[in-house]
């Protein structure tokens, strides 16, 4: 006798293909070419919007949602604009390093136990603006899934 199907709920174990992509449409995760991803609902491993949307699907559902500006990575704080002084930059990484607008720096969480990125957002003479905004903060993001294995 086949078992019946399997509805996500919160606390769910998933195995799941997904992407992520932002207006633009280029990807800014996508598993689909890779080995699936695992995950617990609930966990904090996907924004809660994101996750509101699988709620109540069925295993073996693939679909796309829209979600709004702000809806999946919140909206753009300006408080997460901040200057770092370059000196401050050559202590924690290499003193030789040269810093481009664009580029992403990884920065250790104060318990050392993780890290966070930043983006150089502008260069000034003794000093990098640095944007620690999701990149997806503030934007409409697409999110496809292929629900595979719900337990």
């Amino acid at each position: 006798m086949n078992s019946p199907t399997q509805h996500v709920q919160q606390g769910s174990f998933l195995t799941l293909h997904y992407r992520l992509c932002g207006p633009d449409g280029a990807d800014v995760i996508n598993t689909f070419n890779d080995k699936p991803a695992t995950l617990s609902l609930g966990s904090g491993q996907l924004a809660p919007a994101m996750e509101a949307k699988l709620l109540g699907l069925p295993e073996g559902t693939r679909t796309s949602f829209q979600l709004a500006a702000g809806e999946a990575f919140g909206e753009r704080n300006p408080e997460m604009l901040q200057r770092v002084k370059l000196s401050l930059m050559h202590e924690l990484g290499d003193p030789d390093e040269r810093y481009s607008v664009g580029d992403v720096v990884q920065f250790p969480t104060p318990d050392g136990q993780g890290s966070y990125a930043g983006v150089v957002r502008e260069v000034g003479p003794d000093w990098l603006l640095f944007d620690f905004n999701h990149p997806l903060a503030g934007q409409p993001v697409t999110f496809e899934v292929h629900l595979i294995g719900v337990l």
